[in-house]
C-alpha cells in the first residue's frame, strides 16, 4: 500500500485584486477565526465593512486555485508544471504555511523544507550561519544536529568566506546557494523547490538538481516547479499540470510534459497582441509571428529539410534604435536546438521604424520528426524591450530526407535532434 505523504484536498485560493495582503499567517488565522464566530474582523481596515455607510465598489475577485486535489506518494519526486499565472507557486506557499487557502485542506506527514522565491525562509538581518541554524530549529532539529550538517551545507553553498556575513548582502546567486544548500541538507522528508533555482548558474542548477535526485533514492519526496522541461523529465517520475489555478493532469512525467506543451498549441499561431505573460520594459511590442515555407504557404508542418521563415511583427511609439531580433527554438522537453540571432549576422540596420515587419529566412532546417517551440526576444539598445516564452510552433514530419525511399521517422528521432546529409563509401 502507498505510503501518502501529501494529501490536497479540494484547495481554492482567491485574491482581491486591487487590495495589498500584507497579512502573515498569524492576521490570516485571526481574521478565519473571527468569520468562523461571526465576529468583526480584527485586522480589517477602516471602511472596509458594511457599517461605515459609504458605498462599495465592487471588488474583482481572481482565483488562483480552483479545487485542486491530489495525493503524493513517499519517494516521489513531482514535477508541478503549468504556464505563467497557473497557480503553481500559490500551491506551494500554501503548502509551506506561508499563506492560508480560501478553502480546502492540505495534509503533511513527514518534515517539509521549503525554497520559494528569494527571501522566503531567511532573516536578511542574520548571517548565512545563523540562518542555518534558524532553519533547523524551525524543522525541529536540535543545535548539535545542525552543527553537523553545517559542513556539508557550507561546501555544498560554496559561501565559506561569507558564512558570517549578513545574508542581506549576498548576491542573489550566494543567497539561492544558500537556501538550497540548508533545505536539501536539514535531511527534511519532504523537499519543495520553486523556480527559484533559474537564478544560480548552469553548474550550480546541475548539482541541485543531481542532489534532488540523490533525496528520492532516498526515499524522500520533492515537489519540483520549473519551467525547463527537460529538467523535469530527467529528473521527476510524475507530474501535475495546472491551467488557470485547476489541475488538468496528474500522472507519467512524459504524458504531463506533452500535456503542458499542449496548452500552448492552441494559440501558438495567434496574434502576440493577446499574450500577457510577455517580459521586458515594453518600448516595442511584438505583434504577430508567422511561420511560413518559402512559397509563402503558412502552414506550421513542414518536411524534414525545408527551408523555413519567421515573419515578425512589431509596433513602438517611436523609431527603434540599435534593434537586436533572437529566436530560440525549442524541442518539446525544452531543450535548445539553436539560436537565430541578429547581432550575429549583423542583418538590422541601426534604425527602425516605429512599426514593421522582420523577417528570418533559414536555410534547410534539418530537424528531426517533432514539435518545435519559439522563444522570441526584441532588443532595442541593449535593452530588452519584449520577450515571449512559446511564442509559436511548428512541427517536422518524416520524409524521405535522403531520397533513398526509407524514412527518418520520429521512432528514430529519439537517437538526434538534427540530420547531416552524408554518403558511406568502402576503401578497403
Amino acid at each position: 500500500m502507498a505510503d501518502t505523504v501529501i494529501q490536497v484536498d479540494g484547495l481554492w485560493k482567491e485574491y482581491r485584486l486591487g487590495v495589498t495582503n500584507h497579512h502573515s499567517l498569524t492576521r490570516d488565522l485571526q481574521s478565519w477565526w473571527a468569520m468562523v464566530r461571526g465576529k468583526e474582523d480584527p485586522n480589517s481596515k477602516i471602511g472596509d465593512g458594511p457599517s461605515s455607510g459609504a458605498p462599495h465598489a465592487p471588488q474583482e475577485r481572481f482565483l488562483a486555485l480552483r479545487d485542486v486535489s491530489f495525493e503524493v506518494n513517499r519517494g516521489d519526486i513531482v514535477g508541478v508544471i503549468g504556464r505563467n499565472g497557473a497557480g503553481k507557486s500559490t500551491l506551494l506557499k500554501i503548502m509551506s504555511q506561508v499563506t492560508v487557502p480560501t478553502k480546502g485542506e492540505v495534509r503533511i506527514k513527514g518534515r517539509m523544507s521549503s525554497l520559494l522565491e528569494i527571501g522566503t525562509g531567511f532573516h536578511p538581518e542574520l548571517t548565512g550561519r545563523e540562518n542555518i541554524f534558524l532553519n533547523g530549529s524551525i524543522l525541529g532539529m536540535t543545535k548539535s544536529d545542525v552543527r553537523g550538517k553545517l559542513d556539508k551545507i557550507v561546501a555544498f553553498a560554496e559561501i565559506e568566506q561569507f558564512l558570517d556575513t549578513p545574508v542581506k548582502r549576498y548576491s542573489s546567486g550566494m543567497y539561492v546557494r544558500l537556501a538550497f544548500a540548508v533545505a536539501a541538507h536539514l535531511e527534511p522528508e519532504i523537499l519543495v523547490v520553486d523556480e527559484v533555482l533559474a537564478v544560480g548558474d548552469l553548474a550550480f542548477q546541475r548539482k541541485c538538481l543531481g542532489k534532488m535526485e540523490d533525496i528520492g533514492k532516498e526515499g524522500r519526496t520533492v515537489l519540483f516547479v520549473s519551467h525547463n522541461m527537460a529538467a523535469v523529465a530527467n529528473l521527476c517520475s510524475t507530474a501535475i499540470v495546472l491551467k488557470e489555478g485547476a489541475k488538468v493532469f496528474q500522472g507519467e512525467v512524459a504524458q504531463g510534459i506533452s500535456n503542458y506543451l499542449s496548452l500552448f498549441a492552441g494559440e501558438a499561431t495567434r496574434d502576440l497582441e493577446e499574450r500577457s505573460d510577455r517580459k521586458g520594459k515594453g518600448g516595442v511590442r511584438m505583434t504577430q509571428l508567422l511561420i511560413e515555407d518559402r512559397s509563402g504557404s503558412g502552414i506550421p508542418t513542414f518536411a524534414i529539410g525545408t527551408e523555413i521563415s519567421f515573419r515578425i511583427r512589431y509596433r513602438s511609439q517611436k523609431d527603434v534604435r540599435n534593434p537586436r531580433v533572437v529566436i530560440g527554438i525549442y524541442d518539446s522537453t525544452g531543450v535548445g536546438i539553436t539560436r537565430l540571432d541578429t547581432q550575429i549576422t549583423g542583418d538590422l540596420p541601426a534604425s527602425l521604424s516605429s512599426t514593421g515587419e522582420i523577417v528570418c529566412s533559414t536555410a534547410a532546417m534539418n530537424l528531426v520528426p517533432g514539435r518545435f517551440f519559439l522563444n522570441v526576444a526584441f532588443f532595442s539598445s541593449g535593452e530588452m524591450e519584449d520577450y515571449l516564452s512559446n511564442a509559436a510552433f511548428f512541427d517536422v514530419v518524416a520524409s524521405d530526407f535522403f531520397n533513398t525511399g526509407r524514412t527518418f521517422d520520429e521512432g528514430d528521432a529519439a537517437l538526434s535532434k538534427f540530420l547531416v546529409r552524408h554518403d558511406w563509401r568502402v576503401t578497403g
